[in-house]
């Protein structure tokens, strides 16, 4: 999302891209800044620090967890900082709220402040870019992303909150419904720049969801809605279940990927001044069965190596950074490859971070 506060840090930009699946480090930073002063970062809508986690039990297969592990079930094997601070045909290429698979061999990424970049799967680097407006042509506040299969994007934008589909040159098709509690106040209970942050498309293409950030007014702090709908047979969405996800303390949902068999791959993070941010991967139920969704912890990735990360803001691992983008790429040997990127928020101490993963779900 575009936040009230200040979650992250800067760092060094990398020598070079992706080659082959597998992001290549930055190299070891010679130096890194020292902490910023109290008006360059605010604590979130909670600033307390999010409590310790325990990882599921040790995996049993041979070889597991590798070189690079961030836990039993996750690994990193790569990162790049390489589009941070770039512009592409005009547009800053930063902000970077969501990320998925697109057709013919590349990857959507979407900003924000409205942009929606187009780029090379392999090397990240962007290939083409086009700007989103609502119906009356204002820019968005577009946090979530979905290519569904007809070559169209779904976009969720947290202003209302909304879901509109839209053309693959940027023209605006049509608008899903949205429940009336999901609104943001006064209309209904959503808190304001805290609704619509994660979107994805279960497999089989018939069930689409979205992950509220933060808790609706009058429930507890630690529950959060995830709303479904249901394609019909004409291709188009109605509303569908509503679905309840508890969060870790202190953290919200900036993202919501589902994996291959149907199961939600879930990003939780915080952040606390002065502390820096807190970044979660779990692993949450296939919805359907039943209405609360359950979760595993799969990695906290304060754990993750640095492998040469620096940062201009206080962080407990200088790998961290205020990651709000996922998505599932592929698979390897039976793991899921992950790619996750950090919005930047356009802020000198904030970077554009690509971190390739590789995940036991």
């Amino acid at each position: 999302m575009r936040p009230r506060t200040l979650r992250t840090a800067l760092a060094t930009v990398t020598a070079g891209l992706a080659a082959a699946g597998c992001l290549t480090a930055a190299a070891p930073a010679t130096a890194t800044a020292g902490p910023s002063s109290a008006s360059s970062a605010t604590a979130g809508p909670s600033s307390a620090a999010a409590g310790p986690a325990t990882v599921a039990g040790p995996a049993t297969a041979q070889g597991w967890p590798p070189a690079n592990a961030c836990s039993p079930a996750v690994s990193l094997t790569g990162f790049t900082d390489a589009l941070d601070k770039t512009t592409y045909d005009g547009a800053y290429v930063g902000n970077i709220s969501a990320l998925a698979p697109d057709r013919r061999g590349s990857l959507a990424a979407l900003s924000d402040r409205s942009s929606l970049f187009r780029l090379d799967a392999r090397t990240l680097k962007p290939r083409g870019v086009v700007t989103l407006a609502d119906e009356s042509g204002a820019a968005l506040d577009s946090e979530g992303l979905v290519a569904d299969r007809d070559g169209t994007y779904l976009v969720s934008s947290e202003t209302e909150p909304s879901v509109r589909r839209y053309s693959r040159t940027g023209e605006l098709l049509g608008r899903l419904p949205v429940p009336d509690d999901l609104r943001t106040a006064p209309a209904g209970g959503a808190r304001a720049n805290g609704s619509f942050e994660g979107l994805t498309l279960l497999p089989g293409g018939h069930t689409l969801l979205a992950s509220m950030e933060y808790p609706l007014d009058g429930d507890p702090a630690d529950l959060v809605r995830f709303q479904s709908w249901q394609r019909t047979r004409h291709g188009d969405f109605q509303l569908g279940a509503q679905y309840t996800y508890r969060t870790d303390p202190g953290l919200g949902v900036s993202e919501v990927t589902a994996t291959p068999d149907g199961r939600l791959l879930v990003l939780e993070r915080g952040f606390t001044a002065g502390v820096g941010n807190t970044v979660r991967l779990q692993l949450a139920d296939r919805p359907g069965r039943g209405t609360v969704l359950h979760k595993r912890l799969l990695a906290d990735l304060a754990d993750c190596p640095a492998l040469g990360a620096t940062a201009k803001q206080p962080q407990p691992n200088p790998l961290l950074d205020n990651f709000e983008g996922m998505a599932v790429t592929g698979r390897s040997g039976g793991r899921l490859e992950v790619l996750v990127v950090s919005d930047d928020n356009q802020n000198a101490v904030q970077t554009t971070r690509f971190l390739r993963l590789r995940v036991r779900a």
